[in-house]
């Protein structure tokens, strides 16, 4: 990890201890953290709309028709990194590894647009490269208590009985639970009194494409007293984001980069927004990249021992989708 990795963290500690307000995005391998105070926001074009911060966005004709059409791995590209992952899982090297892929899509809206109509509990656009909506929180923290929501498992919502179907399926359960467990002992790490709140919540996730149900819990904790006021101390002990990585966190990342066939870049990396007091942050998520005047989606999911083939390929090209109501 280089000098900047460091120093950029140590910035986040002291502009959150002085209780100056600063956006901050961190890519999945935390090579790449980037920090903007409020006047830092406008000069870069960022937009973003979390909880409690919304830029101002100059709203932008688009289609009327609008076009959204996704060219996903074959079968047999992404069997190549799923066979490298199950044989990991059989030798015992990791319990759950998040496995993803990159798509290219096709459609007649800009990342400008996609960011102007999708609908989510987190947004932002970075400009000319890459814009996402996230359903996802990733560590809150608000007088001093810290809470985390992972979310893990998704099914369509039109199937019959889905709820219980992702409630009670054996792969599911074993993958949330895995999820659960490592971020409860994540936020012991920064915190005290650690106890999960909520299991198993259902959500509905409603898209143009299909709509989803997903799978999350609530766990929570109170911040212990060397991280109080430190926003960068916390993300550098808690990152890379588990929900989105696997168990155990080192192998599986070492499994990741041998199965993948790309880079995540930000994609799977954590942002958020300090407000002087408070802290909301979330796992970047249903990602669009902008790749030589080519957009790319890139999505993937959970495999566990338990896992099928079928239904790991079918739940990477369920999450292509926009968010529009």
């Amino acid at each position: 990890m280089n000098s900047s990795f460091h120093q950029n963290f140590d910035l986040m500690d002291e502009l959150s201890q002085k209780k100056v307000p600063f956006f901050f995005m961190i890519d999945f391998l935390m090579e790449n953290v980037e920090i903007f105070t409020e006047n830092e926001i406008e000069k870069t074009g960022l937009k973003i709309d979390i909880k409690g911060f919304k830029t101002d966005i100059n709203e932008q004709e688009f289609p009327r028709e609008i076009i959204f059409e996704s060219f996903p791995p074959s079968e047999d590209s992404y069997k190549k990194g799923f066979d490298i992952v199950q044989n990991h899982l059989k030798k015992g090297n990791s319990y759950l590894v998040n496995y993803t892929c990159k798509t290219e899509i096709k459609t007649n809206l800009s990342l400008e647009n996609l960011y102007q109509i999708s609908q989510a509990k987190y947004k932002v656009l970075y400009p000319e490269n890459w814009m996402f909506f996230s359903p996802e929180t990733f560590i809150e923290i608000i007088d001093n208590e810290v809470f985390t929501y992972p979310m893990k498992g998704t099914i369509d919502a039109e199937i019959e009985n889905a709820a219980d179907i992702l409630k009670n399926n054996e792969k599911e359960k074993a993958e949330h639970y895995t999820v659960v467990d490592l971020l409860r002992n994540d936020l012991s790490m920064i915190a005290d009194d650690v106890k999960l709140d909520e299991f198993q919540k259902i959500d509905f996730l409603k898209t143009r494409q299909k709509n989803l149900l997903a799978m999350s819990s609530k766990i929570s904790g109170k911040l212990k007293p060397e991280f109080k006021g430190k926003i960068g101390s916390i993300m550098k002990t808690v990152l890379p984001a588990g929900s989105v990585l696997g168990s155990p966190k080192p192998k599986t990342l070492e499994i990741i980069l041998e199965a993948e066939n790309y880079s995540r870049g930000f994609y799977t990396g954590v942002c958020g927004w300090f407000d002087g007091e408070n802290l909301d942050s979330c796992v970047i998520i249903r990602f669009i990249e902008k790749e030589n005047d080519k957009l790319y989606f890139k999505s993937g999911g959970g495999i566990t021992h338990l896992s099928n083939f079928a239904d790991e390929y079918q739940e990477m090209k369920n999450k292509i989708y926009v968010p529009i109501y």
